[in-house]
This record gives structure tokens, C-alpha cells and sequence, in this order.
């Protein structure tokens, strides 16, 4: 049974992030300062554009010019479509050299939550917010976390936190009460 992440409003997008562990990893890099639904959108939107499976030495080797023009489209995969196609090069390059090309072993291969957290933390793009967040998406999403992951999850609500697509408005409601405490 394939898993779904019902984070965008195109079924096949969302079957996508719960298949393809590079999907979902370039979806959380696109999502800061972007709705959190079109930036998860942007894997599948990717994969079409190139015309065939996200490969991380692919997508990691292709011209850069070429793959910011991809990203541009229409529709833009990004609010900063060139910067946002440097940043997914940068991380296809580390998870291609530094975990084979398997997006999946940084997860499955990391001893602990907290070594979760570093390898995280150690992508291009990811800082500890964000890394915090994807070790939530790890654990509670698809269930794959090292032991641990829960101390170095985020404690408060993320795109971790969403298990349909109505959960996403709730998420953005309270993200903003949030904001608004703060």
C-alpha cells in the first residue's frame, strides 16, 4: 500500500511525498516563506518538468541554468525560484555523495534521534527549526524514526501535525495564534 501525505490538494503530489523519500526532503526545503501546500506541490511538479524519477545525481549534476529555468515554469516552484534551484542541487549533491543517492538512509541509518537531528541540520536549507520538524515528520508521519526521535522533534505545530488536508488550515490557524502571542 502506497502512503499518502495529504498535504496538497493533487493526489498523485501527495502519493508522491509518501513514496519518495527525495520528494518529501525537497518539499520541506521548499517550504519557508511559500504556502506550505504549493511548496509540497513542488516535488511532483519537479518530476514532471524533468521527465522522469527524482534522481538526486540527476537533479544534482543538471546545469544549473537549465534547473533554475525549470523551476521558474510557470507556475514557479518557488517565490525565489533561483535561489530555491540552487538549494535543491545543493541537497540532491550531499544526499547523492554522501548517502549514495538514497534519501531514506538518513533516517534509516542514523542510531538515534539526536544523530537524526545533526544529519538534518547538516543539509543545505535545513536548520534546526526546520530539521526539528522533518524528525517530526519522520516519526509521526511515517513512522520510521530512530529511537529518540520524539525529544528532538519539534514541540510545537508543523506540517508533522497534518494527517489531512483539512488539518492544514488548523495548522496555519494556530501557527498564527502563535504569532500572535509571540
Amino acid at each position: 500500500m502506497t502512503r499518502v501525505l495529504p498535504w496538497t490538494e493533487n493526489d498523485a503530489a501527495n502519493r508522491l511525498l509518501g513514496s519518495d523519500p527525495l520528494a518529501l526532503l525537497i518539499g520541506m526545503l521548499l517550504d519557508q516563506q511559500f504556502p506550505m501546500e504549493r511548496a509540497f506541490l513542488g516535488p511532483y511538479l519537479l518530476r514532471e518538468r524533468i521527465g522522469g524519477p527524482l534522481d538526486a545525481a540527476t537533479i544534482a549534476d543538471w546545469d544549473p541554468e537549465a534547473f533554475a529555468e525549470i523551476f521558474k515554469g510557470p507556475p514557479a516552484l518557488h517565490r525565489f525560484p533561483g535561489s530555491m534551484a540552487r538549494r535543491t542541487q545543493d541537497l540532491c549533491r550531499v544526499i547523492a555523495d554522501e548517502y549514495g543517492g538514497d534519501a531514506a538512509a538518513l533516517w534509516r541509518d542514523a542510531t538515534d534521534g539526536r544523530d537524526l537531528r545533526k544529519r538534518l541540520e547538516a543539509l543545505p536549507g535545513f536548520g534546526p527549526a526546520k530539521a526539528r520538524i522533518f524528525v517530526g515528520v519522520v516519526g509521526k508521519r511515517l513512522g520510521e524514526a530512530p529511537p529518540g526521535w520524539e525529544a528532538e522533534a519539534a514541540d510545537w505545530p508543523s506540517i508533522a501535525d497534518v494527517a489531512s488536508w483539512e488539518d492544514i488550515f488548523e495548522l496555519r490557524r494556530r501557527k498564527k495564534e502563535m504569532k500572535a502571542r509571540a
